[in-house]
């Protein structure tokens, strides 16, 4: 398998033809096309449907594609990384973070970082949380933030923040003149909530439950929107569509005009922290960032710190209920 048969193969899955590709690539259809046929024939299945001018990608073109893709990248990277060496560059500052962590505490912790060192090269990568994790054990990137568990073996957990969830309403809905909203009155109403089950979405569903949502029951409040982004969650929200219950670092770090975020009269926490490669020498630009996101965590209203052995503690925490919540 050849470098140029995978750059064939991705500049075609992305330009939807063997034409664009080769404007793409600078180089004539027929080369494309040899390229990617000598790729199925090694591989030993086809990856594109034919029609004429046009391709359709397989189903076993689109599973390898998103490979192909990331190997070409890191082959990129080296090459950059090839010409920063020789320019005498300062290598750069490799970032993953999920979209609420990079909304709502890297902008703020990079410009203190930068403040107080100067500007540096950055590279930031917004990934699902156990994209985040598997980029941080793998070593392409030097520093992870994300949302609890973060216990894995080969990360070093360097704190442990703690928020209190709200609720992102219509800026007309009648609950948004509310100072604080009743969670029993969310679990009636349309919600639109996070896709992953594994994390805040587990300990959300467990709180309505209790709060008297019936999903066996048919109804309005069954007819779930789900979303793997928080942004997306506040657009849908202020569409209409719906009432969400989301981290605070998002409303926080880039609020929509139209929604209106209102604290819970129940506390369901929302656990998050910095993480970095065990087996890699902690930096000074990479420990200088992982204290700017704590100070810029800290600077937010409600935030707790808590000590990293009390990972697993924090996960089976109960949400306190609307007489305990502060």
């Amino acid at each position: 398998m050849e470098l140029r048969q995978l750059e064939a193969f991705a500049a075609v899955m992305s330009t939807g033809s063997v034409t664009g590709a080769a404007k793409l690539l600078t180089r004539s259809q027929p080369a494309i096309s040899r390229l990617v046929q000598e790729l199925e024939a090694e591989i030993g299945y086809p990856l594109f449907t034919r029609n004429g001018p046009r391709v359709t990608p397989t189903e076993q073109g689109f599973l390898l594609f998103e490979d192909a893709e990331r190997a070409l990248a890191g082959l990129r990277r080296i090459h950059e990384r090839a010409a920063e060496i020789a320019r005498g560059d300062a290598q750069p500052l490799l970032v993953a973070a999920t979209s609420a962590l990079s909304v709502g505490l890297l902008p703020q912790a990079l410009r203190s970082v930068e403040a107080r060192h100067g500007a540096a090269p950055v590279q930031l990568r917004t990934a699902s949380p156990e994209q985040v994790v598997h980029a941080v054990i793998s070593g392409a990137v030097q520093l992870g933030a994300s949302s609890l568990p973060l216990e894995h073996r080969g990360l070093q957990l360097h704190w442990i923040g703690e928020l209190a969830c709200v609720a992102v309403l219509p800026k007309k809905d009648p609950l948004a003149k509310l100072a604080t909203v009743p969670l029993a009155a969310l679990a009636q109403r349309r919600l639109i909530t996070m896709s992953n089950p594994f994390r805040l979405r587990h300990r959300l569903d467990a709180v309505l439950a209790e709060a008297g949502r019936a999903p066996g029951q048919p109804g309005q409040h069954d007819a779930l929107i789900e979303t793997n982004s928080s942004i997306n969650a506040q657009a849908l929200v202020r569409a209409g569509l719906g009432v969400a219950v989301l981290e605070p670092l998002t409303a926080l770090g880039a609020p929509l005009d139209g929604v209106a975020v209102r604290p819970l009269d129940t506390h369901i926490p929302f656990f998050f922290g910095v993480i970095t490669p065990q087996s890699r020498p902690l930096t000074a630009p990479v420990r200088a960032l992982a204290d700017a996101l704590l100070q810029a965590a800290a600077a937010l209203p409600g935030f707790v710190q808590h000590d990293v052995a009390e990972h697993a503690t924090l996960l089976q925490t109960a949400p306190a209920d609307a007489s305990t919540s502060p």
